[in-house]
């Protein structure tokens, strides 16, 4: 039998969604897979949820995370930039990340809707290092994030997946400034 890692099982069960073009994967098709038997992946794992949330938390951290991080640097340069205009464009960048993984491939956004967006404690985790960049960038110092926690609920209508037919509509820049504008001020 095979050894493997968490990190092989969250890869595995990834490209088995690929592959399939569907996220009803069986948890023995991952073990097979793997060359494990399905009881192996729980040596991992403590549950089914928790090997699905792990795919998702992949997938949304390199789909939209590390995206909005390669797009708005946020690092000793962003200092001599006003921060919130840099928080702008980090916002924009983050709504159409979530955006264009969404049109780019609907297997893992709804796995992710189903294992991260529609479970608060998976959500706030996964969030987590997006809170971390904005309250790095806007200096907050806050050690539980509550006002990018704030900033970016205030965005929700560009993010939450129950919303997203609206991301096709011709406004959704003007709609976006509009909640901008209304914000900025208290940012």
């Amino acid at each position: 039998m095979a050894k493997v890692t968490q990190r092989q099982i969250v890869d595995t069960a990834s490209a088995l969604i690929q592959e399939q073009g569907r996220i009803d994967i069986s948890l023995s098709t991952i073990a097979d897979a793997l060359g494990i038997t399905h009881g192996a992946l729980y040596k991992h794992f403590d549950s089914k949820q928790a090997i699905w949330e792990a795919v998702a938390e992949q997938w949304f951290h390199t789909q939209i995370i590390d995206k909005v991080t390669q797009l708005v640097v946020i690092d000793g340069a962003t200092a001599q930039r006003d921060a919130v205009t840099v928080l702008h464009e980090w916002l924009w960048a983050f709504v159409n990340a979530k955006k264009d993984a969404y049109l780019a491939n609907h297997d893992m956004f709804k796995l992710n809707t189903q294992y991260v967006d529609n479970n608060p404690a998976a959500l706030q985790w996964v969030l987590q290092p997006a809170y971390r960049q904005i309250d790095e960038l806007m200096g907050y110092h806050d050690a539980d994030y509550q006002r990018a926690q704030a900033i970016l609920s205030a965005f929700s209508v560009f993010t939450l997946p129950n919303l997203s037919a609206a991301w096709a509509w011709p406004d959704y820049q003007e709609r976006f400034e509009a909640l901008w504008r209304l914000i900025r001020a208290g940012v």
